[in-house]
């Protein structure tokens, strides 16, 4: 179902984290659509965004600051709302603080959406904000969205997340603030993080096992156990949903992610197909493995939709992994120019 509140191309939408990963797609997804006028906010310096469009407002700003996102909300008619600190399990797991202060991020820009009275506001939580206790089996059955409940998400990262959601909730009883809230499963593909701690697992197996082809040295380490279970779901999968959660007169948080479940290690051989090579395989049991068993139940988001996450992990991969293996030897090049 849509909702009521009409939306023109010559709208302002701000994106924030508009330098990252899923809101540089996001970016570029709407410029597709013919939005003529996008305002892109990011904390980073414009040479380490991910998608920089030249036609579009570009802003580099520290969203922890009140006064940058009532700049950021000044004349929009949208927000997506997707700035904040994060990364992948080894991030997450060693940075709970610098996590928990994307908050003051989410606080105000919901006060600078209600000031500036912005007709729809989008905001992406994570399936981190699920109940531990319902993650402990590798053989989990599909997290619901109700499944947040009683509280006990991960610590830190989820329930920064967990808050923000409740904020929204809020924002729009309290407030009457129109705000759509999905919570992201494991989105992965090109143009991201793939290198430096903040990458997620997909990203993460691709580079190891690129750089285990190219040195000759044909192993790999895993971490955890590797029977883990997760879904992942590809970008393109991810701005469809986006849009039409933030278009639907879907009230509450809803689950958007893959129902594909598959372990790390099976992930793991799905890569080693896509290059042509089999790996030995080192575990490292210390490492952040996160909860055993995630995976995204979408009957909800089929009932209310008619939709869901439908791209294969296999035909996602194949073209992350070409991206990623690009620039692996784009940086290998320069390198080897700068020595």
């Amino acid at each position: 179902m849509s909702s009521n509140v009409s939306s023109s191309k010559d709208d302002l939408i701000t994106v924030t984290g508009a330098g990252g990963f899923i809101g540089g797609h996001l970016v570029a997804d709407l410029r597709r659509q013919g939005y003529k006028r996008l305002r892109a906010v990011d904390i980073k310096p414009f040479d380490e965004w991910y998608q920089c469009s030249e036609d579009v407002e570009n802003i580099v700003a520290d969203l922890n600051l009140r006064e940058n996102c009532y700049r950021a909300a000044e004349g929009a008619s949208q927000i997506y709302n997707l700035a904040a600190n994060m990364g992948g399990m080894g991030f997450i797991e060693n940075n709970k603080a610098l996590c928990m202060l994307s908050i003051l991020i989410n606080t105000q820009m919901l006060q600078a959406a209600q000031a500036h009275s912005v007709a729809k506001f989008f905001y992406s939580s994570s399936a981190c904000v699920y109940n531990a206790d319902m993650q402990r089996d590798v053989n989990n059955p599909g997290l619901r969205e109700e499944d947040a409940y009683p509280a006990m998400p991960e610590d830190g990262y989820g329930w920064e997340k967990l808050f923000s959601e409740r904020m929204c909730r809020h924002f729009r009883e309290d407030f009457g603030l129109y705000a759509r809230i999905a919570r992201f499963h494991n989105v992965y593909g090109p143009h991201g993080t793939w290198d430096g701690g903040r990458e997620k697992a997909p990203a993460a197996i691709c580079r190891k096992v690129i750089e285990a082809k190219i040195s000759g040295n044909h192993e790999i380490t895993i971490w955890g156990n590797g029977q883990q279970t997760r879904s992942f779901m590809y970008i393109d999968d991810c701005l469809k949903g986006i849009q039409l959660i933030m278009n639907s007169d879907i009230l509450e948080p809803i689950n958007l992610g893959s129902s594909e479940m598959v372990s790390i290690n099976q992930l793991v051989d799905i890569v080693e197909d896509i290059a042509g090579i089999k790996l030995k395989r080192s575990y490292d049991p210390k490492a952040p493995k996160g909860v055993n068993g995630r995976n995204s139940d979408n009957t909800f988001i089929k009932k209310r939709l008619g939709w869901e996450p439908s791209i294969t992990l296999r035909a996602g991969l194949e073209k992350t992994y070409s991206w990623i293996y690009q620039e692996i030897q784009a940086h290998s090049g320069r390198a080897h120019v700068n020595a």
